[in-house]
């Protein structure tokens, strides 16, 4: 639901006192004293500290339909990292030929401008003070992309699991970042589907083998973000028994731990529970929140109409090592409500992470 806002009037008719030259001279030098150690103390930051993880569902959709409300809540959060997944936008290159993964296509007049609508989008505040990476797709479909604010530059930056050069994910999957002190890994994890075929169940099991085999070998702590398709226990469901025993046109899978809803089968938990426990990695958001909270304790919800209004899915997270645990200050999840407040037209919402600086 859109919201308009009007700026809020001057009360009464009052003028404010004029300063003299000396105490203006005076007010203007502190507050550009304040302002500059501001600025040097961020400055002095290493390490990201407060994060964001979204997905779009369409980042050009959001942009065309969504950005004042979306622009102003990141104003307000500020954060250091902003990740996207469902970017949705190709990959530069023409038809038949090599594509380049880091950079939005262009090179038709229908690519071309929707490149300057996000590229205009990117040079207001307070997008202008990030730097982007792009991981995409040859098609309208999957993606990633990584905004860190340009006074925290990382050491390096890939997009495959085995941080090997220029290679890039299929489909746009990966984008990782290496700081002095950590990794952050943005990813948009495969759906598993329904049904056990090439593009569904293996798919997914090959993802969870190679995520398994990433956070056992990593020589940093990790903070692993995005839509990870996986609601991990009951508690990540509004209702657990509805996803269970979910079914798509009657079918049920040969093997029981395959059967409900994808991202609720019992098989995809288990392996996700195997891949904290084998990673040495906890859950940031429910580290903090013990609670099941049914207004706004999930981050994909069904459409309103239809049978799954209501029904939602913890399924977008911070999963972070647990080296970083005491640093925890806060995980949330910004949107709430069956009607999808503060999801910005996706059918995501917005998880924030913060941790504290190191002692």
């Amino acid at each position: 639901m859109k919201r308009f806002f009007k700026p809020i009037e001057k009360e009464g008719s009052a003028k404010k006192l004029a300063l003299s030259s000396d105490c203006a001279s005076a007010v203007n030098t502190e507050g550009n004293a304040l302002a500059k150690g501001e600025n040097e103390k961020e400055k002095e930051k290493k390490d990201p500290l407060k994060f964001l993880t979204w997905n779009a569902n369409s980042f050009l959709l959001r942009i065309k339909n969504d950005w004042p409300q979306f622009s102003s809540f990141v104003q307000a959060l500020d954060p250091d990292v902003i990740c996207i997944q469902e970017v949705r936008i190709p990959a530069a290159g023409a038809k038949g030929t090599p594509r380049n993964p880091g950079e939005l296509k262009d090179d038709t007049s229908a690519s071309r401008e929707e490149k300057q609508i996000v590229m205009r989008a990117l040079s207001s505040a307070p997008f202008k003070d990030y730097r982007v990476w792009w991981s995409l797709s040859d098609s309208k479909y999957g993606g990633t992309a990584m905004f860190i604010k340009k006074h925290l530059q990382p050491k390096r930056v890939s997009f495959c699991l085995d941080r090997t050069g220029s290679k890039h994910e299929q489909d746009g999957r990966v984008i990782i970042a290496e700081f002095e002190s950590y990794l952050v890994m943005n990813t948009y994890v495969p759906n598993n589907g329904w049904k056990e075929e090439e593009n569904s169940f293996p798919r997914r099991r090959k993802w969870d083998k190679r995520i398994l085999e990433f956070v056992q070998c990593i020589d940093k702590p990790l903070i692993w973000c995005g839509d990870l398709n996986v609601s991990h226990e009951d508690i990540d469901v509004s209702h657990p028994d509805f996803f269970s025993s979910a079914k798509l046109n009657g079918y049920v899978p040969p093997n029981k731990e395959d059967c409900g809803q994808p991202g609720f089968t019992l098989a995809e938990r288990r392996r996700f529970n195997n891949i904290l426990n084998q990673g040495k990695l906890l859950d940031a958001y429910r580290f903090l929140h013990k609670e099941k909270d049914m207004d706004s304790g999930f981050s994909w919800s069904g459409n309103p109409i239809g049978k799954y209004r209501g029904k939602r899915m913890r399924i977008d997270y911070f999963i972070v090592s647990e080296q970083l645990k005491e640093r925890i200050v806060a995980c949330e999840i910004h949107g709430h409500g069956i009607e999808m407040e503060g999801f910005y037209g996706s059918d995501h919402c917005p998880v924030s992470l913060e941790l504290s600086q190191q002692v």
